[in-house]
């Protein structure tokens, strides 16, 4: 997943109470012909309209801690509800397990550590077996911790990996695991990366459809997907495919004045991602408001708790817009 060192700022509050504004000029009108409210009824609320968002707030990332127990710690103290971690890792799953057990903190979600290294649509099958190897233990490690997803890079096209390869020979492998997924009840979600695959909502809703199977899903990155694409397109178009969410932003201004990685370099809410748009694409199909709670992860430039404090409060401005 591409990242890049983020640099906080405030959002634009101006232009989140014009956005309120239009929101509520309607309904204040629509009241004027009303007949008075009886005392003893409830008060309506400001905005009736408004959904009530359920989404959960969880981080990916570096936490400036040593160990598993004191990041879980830093996590849950600076307004976070959950956490993603690697798999395959050398870090025991008992040592997770009761860093969940202690903190709260639920390991919603694991990363396959491998898929950029290992490839699924490698020409060598050594290759492709190491790979779906690495991608079983992701899959028994999410069952142990509770996880309930993995986050997967399904392929790497370039010259000597072709497109229609990968197409093929992804669904392959990955039907392979397919059975055991299901047995631990834990979803494959494919991230949309630069990878040179997978580049239109369209055709990562026709890759998913290919399993026909409940147990794959997508991976929403927002961030990732602003140098090609719209956020609220994607949205619109995976609907209930999709699975979990990466919170970041990206400055396509800072990517062509300073090269393409320096676009990750905003604060969540200052690039080129419309964060209205993007909400109420998230509230069209369901996502951000399901009684129990999608989660929606921030992966962006993590450190110390007063850090990871500033990005939880980012976090709840963005999933407040309208």
């Amino acid at each position: 997943m591409p990242s890049s060192p983020l640099n906080r700022r405030d959002f634009l509050a101006t232009s989140a109470s014009l956005a309120a504004g239009v929101t509520l000029a309607a309904p204040a009108l629509a009241r004027i012909n009303q007949p008075p409210t009886p005392s003893h009824a409830p008060t309506p609320p400001a905005n009736p309209a408004a959904p009530k968002r359920t989404l959960r707030k969880a981080f990916y990332g570096h936490v400036d801690a040593p160990t598993v127990m004191d990041r879980l710690s830093m996590l849950r103290d600076a307004g976070f509800e959950g956490a993603e971690l690697d798999s395959p890792t050398k870090i025991h799953m008992d040592e997770i397990r009761a860093a969940i057990e202690k903190t709260g903190v639920k390991v919603h979600g694991l990363c396959d550590s491998v898929h950029w290294r290992l490839y699924l649509n490698s020409p060598q099958p050594k290759v492709r077996a190491q790979a779906l190897d690495a991608l079983r233990t992701a899959i028994e490690d999410a069952h142990t911790l509770g996880a309930i997803s993995i986050l997967l890079v399904p392929a790497v096209v370039n010259k000597d990996h072709p497109y229609a390869d990968a197409w093929r020979l992804t669904q392959e492998e990955i039907r392979k695991v397919l059975p055991l997924a299901k047995e631990k009840n834990v979803k494959i979600a494919m991230e949309n990366v630069w990878n040179n695959f997978i580049m239109s909502p369209l055709e990562a809703a026709k890759y998913i459809d290919d399993f026909r199977s409940d147990m794959v899903g997508w991976h929403l990155d927002i961030g990732n997907m602003i140098n090609f694409g719209w956020p609220e397109q994607w949205i619109a178009t995976l609907g209930p495919r999709i699975t979990k969410l990466h919170i970041k932003d990206f400055s396509r201004t800072k990517r062509d004045k300073e090269g393409l990685w320096k676009g990750f370099d905003v604060e969540l809410g200052e690039g080129d991602a419309d964060w209205p748009a993007v909400m109420r694409a998230l509230d069209a199909t369901g996502y951000s408001t399901a009684p129990k709670g999608n989660w929606a992860t921030a992966e962006v430039r993590g450190g110390d708790l007063t850090r990871l404090t500033e990005i939880a409060k980012q976090m709840d401005k963005l999933f407040a817009l309208q």
